[in-house]
């Protein structure tokens, strides 16, 4: 018989996250033996692989190669695959050109938000890529309108990916011998030191991103390749500061299961000419009645004490409010970024519509930091030092 503590060891692996290509490799290599992992959208991934201001200064001014091992990938198949699709997500399928993308979200039929994903289209395949932590719930929520449908989704299990942003993160690909897909969610396929791999261009606001997938025994050699190439080694914990600066939302963080499309900021989501598909009644509603009363907004945040950072989940209040007036919103991510002089703070936040008129002052209380807020209405920009 099994010792208690032999059952109790199992159940606690059993429920680790777990740990991505990429971190089993850098584990067992004298440079990365030190390196501590961090939970990032399902995956255990390496937290930090330089100081902090030169990863910053890597993903803002030149080129970082880091970790996406915890993205998923899995293929729509069955005859009756670009129909259903379409009727599931948001946003263009059936139309989507060749070699090229679209970030849908995924609703239920109460227009509520279930998760969010990129549909992919090279030739006549589809792909879905999602994070590690919603996959089981969104194949779940899939599965129940897989009914008399030619439908089948197929995990790509075989795959990871690494991640090439920056400026510079063109002129890495080119040394690696591959060209850059053009602008938009693109993709395109070559080879790096006689391993085939497909580059998809993903969606930034300040700087290019890339994420180049592999068989997942070549990651280790496509890493060093990369590393070979000029780019400078990043962990999640600045890849998420740039999102954050970026103003991309993530589902499950600043998107959550109770908001509705327009909710989210998240125009490129949609589509407003493609066929009929779960949860459009309230997205069309909402487009021809009105705005809804909240949004999600990327905000520049100014503390009274820079060293501290307000947690998210901090309500904001218009300055000069009574004590009991309405919030005017709640941060949600928040992020602070040193990449030449001055530490710079930005956050995403759902703001009430009232509280964006006339541009007025947001203020928070100073538990642990105070301070005011500005909603940016585009991305913010970075100079280096």
């Amino acid at each position: 018989m099994r010792n208690e503590r032999e059952t109790m060891t199992e159940l606690l692996s059993s429920t680790l996250t777990p740990a991505t290509a990429l971190a089993e490799y850098l584990a067992g290599t004298e440079a990365g033996a030190g390196v501590e992992t961090m939970p990032y959208c399902g995956a255990a991934t390496p937290r930090q692989l330089d100081a902090p201001k030169a990863e910053t200064g890597a993903l803002l001014f030149g080129a970082a190669v880091h970790d996406l091992g915890w993205l998923r990938r899995f293929a729509v198949r069955g005859e009756d695959r670009f129909r259903w699709l379409s009727g599931m997500v948001t946003n263009t399928v059936e139309t989507l050109p060749d070699a090229s993308g679209a970030y849908n979200l995924v609703l239920n039929a109460q227009g509520r938000i279930q998760g969010d994903c990129c549909v992919w289209r090279s030739g006549d395949e589809l792909e879905i890529e999602t994070a590690a932590e919603q996959t089981e719930a969104l194949l779940a929520h899939f599965d129940r309108f897989i009914i008399m449908d030619d439908v089948e989704l197929t995990p790509l299990d075989g795959e990871s990916a690494l991640g090439i942003t920056g400026p510079d993160a063109g002129k890495v690909l080119e040394t690696l011998g591959l060209a850059a897909p053009g602008e938009g969610l693109a993709s395109g396929s070559g080879v790096v030191a006689g391993m085939p791999v497909r580059i998809f261009r993903e969606f930034g606001t300040v700087v290019p991103h890339f994420a180049i997938w592999t068989a997942v025994n070549a990651i280790p050699a496509l890493w060093n390749a990369i590393l070979a190439a000029g780019a400078q080694p990043v962990g999640a914990a600045a890849v998420e500061a740039l999102r954050i600066a970026e103003g991309i939302p993530a589902y499950g963080i600043d998107i959550q299961s109770r908001d509705l499309a327009q909710e989210t900021g998240q125009m490129r989501a949609l589509s407003f000419t493609k066929g009929c598909y779960l949860g459009q009644e309230i997205v069309e509603r909402v487009r021809s009645r009105g705005q809804v009363h909240r949004h999600l907004r990327a905000l520049e945040l100014f503390l009274d004490d820079p060293a501290q950072l307000p947690a998210a989940g901090a309500e904001l209040r218009i300055a000069g409010a009574a004590e009991d007036a309405k919030i005017a919103g709640t941060l949600t991510s928040v992020a602070a970024l040193q990449p030449g002089g001055d530490r710079r703070i930005l956050a995403v936040g759902m703001i009430r519509a009232e509280a964006e008129v006339g541009s007025q002052a947001l203020v928070f209380p100073g538990d642990p930091a105070g301070g005011t807020c500005r909603i940016l209405n585009s991305p913010p920009k970075f100079t280096r030092a």
